[in-house]
């Protein structure tokens, strides 16, 4: 899977952020932020952002957040195939500095990488498979 962030990768129109939004498969609470992700039936993660101007006042900082949580996405999208993902800011988010802002998104992809339900546990797990039968 490339590492690019094309057009392809993002969340463009209001109804794919109400899906997300009105039945999420996966939440993470994070410190300032929420991470709200659903099934995209692709074989890559899209990513949508809301950072509104109450919870960070100045574009500045709001870009500033864009700008790396893009870039946290890009660099671990290849653990997050099939979701469309949501980020909600929360106040405090853009008084964090870069480094910690890093560190934290990629403890975040981690946890909603892990909520995804393992496919080789799903299939082939008849009655008689299990190893106590």
């Amino acid at each position: 899977m490339s590492q690019d962030f094309c057009r392809e990768k993002r969340l463009l129109i209001p109804r794919q952020f109400k899906a997300v939004f009105d039945s999420p498969s996966g939440k993470v609470p994070g410190k300032h932020v929420l991470l709200l992700a659903r099934d995209n039936d692709l074989d890559h993660p899209r990513l949508g952002l809301v950072i509104g101007k109450k919870s960070v006042k100045l574009s500045v900082e709001r870009n500033r957040l864009k700008r790396l949580i893009r870039n946290s996405f890009r660099l671990n999208q290849a653990s997050l195939a099939g979701w469309d993902i949501v980020v909600v800011a929360r106040k405090g988010l853009g008084d964090l500095e870069n480094p910690e802002l890093h560190q934290q998104f990629s403890k975040l992809w981690k946890r909603l990488a892990r909520q995804r339900p393992d496919p080789e546990l799903e299939t082939g797990s008849g009655p008689g498979d299990s190893p106590h039968a």
